[in-house]
């Protein structure tokens, strides 16, 4: 019999440019290799509509999401709040078929009655209030921190629909150990991602890179560690890659002779950077979910050296050089720019990474869920 299911997501999963879109959108083409049906459901903002899906997908509906003035006063979050479409209910009450919820944006249709007997499972990309609880920590203009602490209260509380969902799928094993202990259903699916195999190249590079998405805080913040504490002092040559940097971080980069900064690089841009460099330097002060860059730079790339919160409880903490402090990561990747990186180094990968993060084993893990076999 075909396998059909809905797959609502909070955002439109192409192009596959950010953490959590990307995590959808290479689960939508795994799940359509292996020959499940998807009826795909976005809400729109900030994006245009993607054709592109539509050769994976049976179906793609978009619904618009809701203005901040008409759902930030809700006792919702606003990130669920703003994504509350009767449209999309009563497309899902067409048929029966499992529904995927992607993150806890798209959640509020797990407790509704008309769901009652569905299969229905949640995708979880972080502990959401602890992210926002993180952001609220780091913001320093006060209407956003308050936002962010608000988000985050009602965000606690708003877990309890997870109660109702048939499974719950977590990013990383962290979080697996947060909802085990409410939620039973819970079960560790690791993120999904560009990589089919691992492509890393051995030899020397003569740069470190750090890449990510700029205009996040959390981004910007981990760019200036990596300038003013790991590199500065040294003449080892920095790029940093990424979208919407902010206004800072431009002009550090411009009174730092040894730091180039690439903006908006294309998806074979940051491929190559990525290939190239002899390190990959990530850091983050928020240790939730996965980070899906780390993977990135794994499958693609040459010596990875990391801070703790980056590879915790993740599975990926024996391929990467990990270390505590900024001392210690200098200290580290002083070491590392001397090495070349080997053919050995990249066997060890394949090994752990094929095995552990595959995105066709991940299909199959939720089609064993959500199309359990009768017999």
């Amino acid at each position: 019999m075909d396998k059909h299911l809905h797959i609502v997501s909070f955002n439109i999963p192409y192009p596959p440019n950010y953490g959590g879109v990307i995590d959808v959108f290479f689960k939508i083409r795994a799940l359509s290799k292996a020959g499940v049906k998807i009826h795909l459901h976005c809400f729109q903002y900030g994006r245009d509509t993607a054709e592109q899906l539509e050769q994976y997908c049976e179906t793609v509906n978009y619904y618009p999401r809701k203005k901040i003035y008409q759902s930030i006063y809700k006792s919702q979050p606003y990130i669920a709040a703003s994504r509350d479409s009767n449209d999309l209910q009563d497309v899902l009450l067409k048929d029966d078929h499992p529904i995927l919820f992607e993150g806890l944006h798209t959640c509020s249709y797990l407790k509704q009655p008309e769901f009652e007997d569905r299969l229905k499972a949640a995708r979880m990309h972080n502990v959401e209030w602890d992210y926002y609880r993180q952001l609220g920590k780091s913001e320093r203009n006060f209407f956003l921190k308050f936002y962010y602490y608000t988000e985050s209260y009602k965000l606690k509380k708003f877990e309890d629909v997870l109660e109702h969902a048939s499974n719950i799928f977590t990013i990383s094993k962290k979080d697996q150990h947060e909802y085990e202990e409410r939620f039973p259903q819970t079960t560790y699916l690791p993120a999904f991602h560009p990589n089919d195999t691992v492509a890393s190249k051995p030899g020397k590079g003569d740069y470190i890179l750090y890449h990510g998405s700029l205009g996040i805080v959390e981004n910007h913040q981990a760019a200036l560690y990596i300038i003013s504490r790991i590199v500065k002092g040294t003449d080892v040559k920095l790029k940093i890659a990424g979208r919407k940097p902010l206004p800072a971080l431009e002009k550090i980069v411009a009174k730092t002779p040894n730091v180039e900064l690439i903006v908006e690089p294309n998806d074979l841009e940051l491929d190559a950077l990525i290939r190239d460099a002899h390190v990959n330097i990530l850091c983050t002060f928020q240790p939730t979910g996965i980070k899906l860059k780390l993977l990135n730079a794994l499958f693609r790339g040459r010596f990875c050296l990391v801070n703790n919160q980056m590879v915790e409880d993740t599975g990926l903490e024996s391929l990467c050089y990990v270390e505590s402090s900024a001392e210690e990561m200098k200290s580290t990747l002083l070491e590392l720019m001397e090495k070349e990186f080997k053919q050995e180094d990249i066997e060890k990968r394949k090994e752990i990474l094929d095995k552990g993060f595959s995105n066709r084993a991940g299909a199959q893990k939720i089609i064993a869920s959500l199309f359990p076999d009768p017999h």
